[in-house]
Protein backbone atom coordinates (compact mmCIF):
# COMPACT_ATOMS: atom_id res chain seq x y z
CA UNK A 1 0.00 0.00 0.00
CA UNK A 2 1.42 3.02 -0.72
CA UNK A 3 0.36 6.37 0.60
CA UNK A 4 0.73 8.51 -2.44
CA UNK A 5 -1.16 12.12 -1.29
CA UNK A 6 0.48 15.17 -3.26
CA UNK A 7 1.34 17.87 -1.25
CA UNK A 8 -1.01 21.04 -2.53
CA UNK A 9 1.98 23.62 -2.30
CA UNK A 10 5.09 21.54 -3.29
CA UNK A 11 6.81 23.73 -6.55
CA UNK A 12 5.00 26.79 -4.80
CA UNK A 13 7.01 29.53 -3.59
CA UNK A 14 5.44 30.45 0.21
CA UNK A 15 6.14 33.65 1.00
CA UNK A 16 4.53 36.13 3.99
CA UNK A 17 4.05 38.90 0.89
CA UNK A 18 2.15 36.12 -1.02
CA UNK A 19 -1.23 37.23 1.55
CA UNK A 20 -3.76 35.37 -1.30
CA UNK A 21 -2.00 31.87 -0.38
CA UNK A 22 -1.88 32.80 2.87
CA UNK A 23 -5.48 33.57 3.28
CA UNK A 24 -6.53 29.84 2.14
CA UNK A 25 -4.95 28.20 4.75
CA UNK A 26 -6.74 30.79 7.63
CA UNK A 27 -9.72 29.38 8.86
CA UNK A 28 -12.60 32.09 8.91
CA UNK A 29 -12.03 32.84 12.41
CA UNK A 30 -8.06 33.60 11.92
CA UNK A 31 -6.32 30.66 13.18
CA UNK A 32 -3.94 28.41 10.94
CA UNK A 33 -5.33 25.34 9.33
CA UNK A 34 -4.50 22.19 10.72
CA UNK A 35 -2.34 19.69 7.82
CA UNK A 36 -5.03 16.83 7.98
CA UNK A 37 -7.35 19.24 6.78
CA UNK A 38 -5.46 20.79 4.33
CA UNK A 39 -3.07 17.93 3.48
CA UNK A 40 0.02 20.02 3.29
CA UNK A 41 3.37 18.16 3.81
CA UNK A 42 5.07 18.82 7.19
CA UNK A 43 7.89 20.73 5.52
CA UNK A 44 5.47 22.95 3.77
CA UNK A 45 3.37 23.69 7.17
CA UNK A 46 6.24 25.04 8.63
CA UNK A 47 7.03 27.55 6.12
CA UNK A 48 3.25 28.22 5.64
CA UNK A 49 2.97 28.90 9.44
CA UNK A 50 5.97 30.84 9.95
CA UNK A 51 4.97 32.79 6.40
CA UNK A 52 1.31 33.41 7.87
CA UNK A 53 3.02 34.55 11.28
CA UNK A 54 5.48 36.73 9.74
CA UNK A 55 2.63 38.36 7.77
CA UNK A 56 0.29 38.94 10.80
CA UNK A 57 3.25 40.77 12.25
CA UNK A 58 4.27 43.29 9.43
CA UNK A 59 -0.09 44.07 9.34
CA UNK A 60 -0.55 42.34 5.90
CA UNK A 61 -3.01 40.01 6.95
CA UNK A 62 -5.17 40.24 10.43
CA UNK A 63 -4.91 38.35 13.73
CA UNK A 64 -8.78 38.16 14.16
CA UNK A 65 -10.89 38.13 11.30
CA UNK A 66 -13.92 40.39 12.60
CA UNK A 67 -15.12 41.75 15.47
CA UNK A 68 -18.49 42.75 16.29
CA UNK A 69 -19.32 44.31 19.30
CA UNK A 70 -23.24 43.61 19.57
CA UNK A 71 -22.11 39.67 20.13
CA UNK A 72 -22.65 38.09 23.68
CA UNK A 73 -21.55 34.50 24.67
CA UNK A 74 -23.29 34.68 27.60
CA UNK A 75 -26.65 36.26 28.22
CA UNK A 76 -26.42 38.26 31.60
CA UNK A 77 -29.20 38.34 33.91
CA UNK A 78 -31.20 41.77 34.06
Amino acid sequence: MSNDKKCPLDGLNIDYKNTELLKKYITKFGKIVPRYYSGVSLKNQKKLAKAIKRARIMALIPFVKSYDPNFESTPTAS
